[in-house]
């Protein structure tokens, strides 16, 4: 009987099985694995921000971190309600189980809050993927959607001998094809793998693996493509791979240097967006660092072009540089 679904396990996928291992048990022996919480805030907008990104929501990093302070953003009423839901469900993260249908209803329910009529149901009708025009590909009926989906489910708890790490992009994969929602699929197809990856290691929670999937946009759509037309998931388990790798390796470098002036202004980016601050309003934000502390970082920001100064002494005032 053909194998459900249907993928092959190369010597890439091998490979690159191998070198995330590595990466993780390098992770875990340096006890990076704690995360900092200014890097667990910005990893959280940024993973958010960028799954909102590649269905083009149009709200920066700024913006998104400024709705997770309550605070008032400019911008189309859709793409902020987007946000909204997004950091919800984000937020409550380890509430959901990844094994049950019904966890993943609840949480398209939430994501497309206010936004469609079928919110947390699967789809009344057919419904296919455009490239302006171009149907790029044509989902199944509407009236396959519950069993194809029960069978994606069953796949996940049966296969006991693979790696939640395939299992996670082999079920992305097979999510994106089945299209079970009227809308909402991306989204909630690269929440889903986020919490397969948990499964793997509780690192990934704080590992924005979605921020390279933005990066390789076209290539991630043309590689959704090609696995239609072949008919497995093969050639998109080898490209989430390698961002995942690629992801981890960055994750690295960042708890390497996670705690200095360059997080701590990160940190106050988020907090302060392009609003003009002092040394007492930086203080603030960060009320564990002494004021020469402050000082050093105010002036680490203005030599790599990250802050401006206007003024001197007890009258400087400092604004983030727009790098957006």
């Amino acid at each position: 009987m053909a194998k459900y679904p249907p993928f092959d396990i190369t010597a890439d996928i091998l490979t690159l099985s191998q070198r995330i291992s590595r990466e993780l048990g390098q992770i875990s022996g340096s006890k990076k694995e704690n995360v900092p919480v200014i890097l667990r805030r910005i990893n959280s907008i940024k993973t958010i921000q960028a799954s909102l990104a590649i269905e083009g929501n149009t709200l920066g990093i700024e913006q998104i971190s400024a709705i997770l302070e309550g605070k008032r953003v400019v911008g189309p009423k859709r793409d902020i309600e987007e946000a909204k839901n997004a950091l919800e469900i984000y937020g409550q993260l380890t509430d959901f189980n990844p094994l049950l249908i019904e966890d993943l209803l609840r949480a398209h329910a939430i994501m497309m809050k206010e936004l469609i009529s079928e919110s947390g149901c699967f789809r009344s009708s057919g419904v296919g993927v455009f490239d302006g025009s171009r149907v790029v590909h044509m989902a199944p009926p509407a009236k396959m959607v519950p069993e194809l989906t029960e069978k994606l489910f069953a796949f996940l708890k049966s296969s006991e001998d693979l790696p939640w790490l395939i299992k996670a992009c082999v079920f992305h994969y097979e999510l994106e094809f089945i299209h079970p929602f009227s809308d909402g699929n991306g989204r909630i197809g690269r929440l889903w793998q986020h919490l397969l990856l948990l499964k793997e290691d509780p690192i990934f929670e704080h590992v924005p693996v979605e921020t390279l999937v933005r990066e390789n946009q076209k290539e991630y759509y043309d590689i959704l493509g090609q696995c239609d037309r072949e008919g497995d998931s093969t050639r998109f388990i080898v490209f989430s791979l390698e961002q995942i790798l690629v992801a981890l390796m960055s994750f690295q470098e960042q708890a390497t240097r996670a705690g200095g002036p360059e997080e701590r202004l990160a940190f106050a980016r988020f907090k302060l967006g392009l609003k003009r601050f002092s040394r007492k309003d930086y203080l603030q934000i960060h009320n564990d660092i002494s004021t020469a502390t402050a000082s050093r970082d105010l002036e680490y920001g203005g030599k790599r072009n990250i802050i401006k100064q206007d003024g001197s002494k007890n009258q400087a005032r400092y604004i983030f540089i727009n790098s957006e």
